[in-house]
């Protein structure tokens, strides 16, 4: 425990991957996301400060459905773009909702997450 987690916070997030270097490169490209490799099977996902946010897990597949994991954008249309180029899909949007505009998106292992902006 770092001192940094808030009761009731989301304290971390895990991915079931098919490919992990794919997923990588793929939240690299897109996000910018860094991480630490724990062998073959599973990455940390690093947050600001290098605290772990995270993980990639090798799965042997991926469902729909489960938690809907949200990002937040400074630029929501830079950021569709750049799913769209590291391989990703956009499902829905962007669109507008109250607080904001947002999209969903499919990474290549088929997770569904979403980003949303203030405007």
């Amino acid at each position: 425990m770092t001192g940094t987690q808030r009761h009731h916070a989301i304290d971390y997030v895990e991915l079931p991957v098919t490919d992990l270097a794919a997923a990588e490169r793929f939240y690299g490209e897109a996000f910018g996301w860094r991480t630490t490799s724990y062998g073959p099977a599973y990455s940390g996902i690093r947050g600001e400060g290098d605290t772990e946010v995270g993980g990639l897990r090798l799965a042997d597949g991926t469902a729909p459905g489960g938690p809907l994991v949200l990002l937040f954008s400074a630029d929501l249309d830079a950021s569709a773009e750049a799913v769209t180029r590291a391989g990703g899909r956009v499902v829905e949007g962007p669109y507008a909702f109250p607080g904001g505009r947002r999209f969903t998106f499919a990474d290549p292992a088929g997770n569904v997450l979403g980003v949303w902006a203030t405007s």
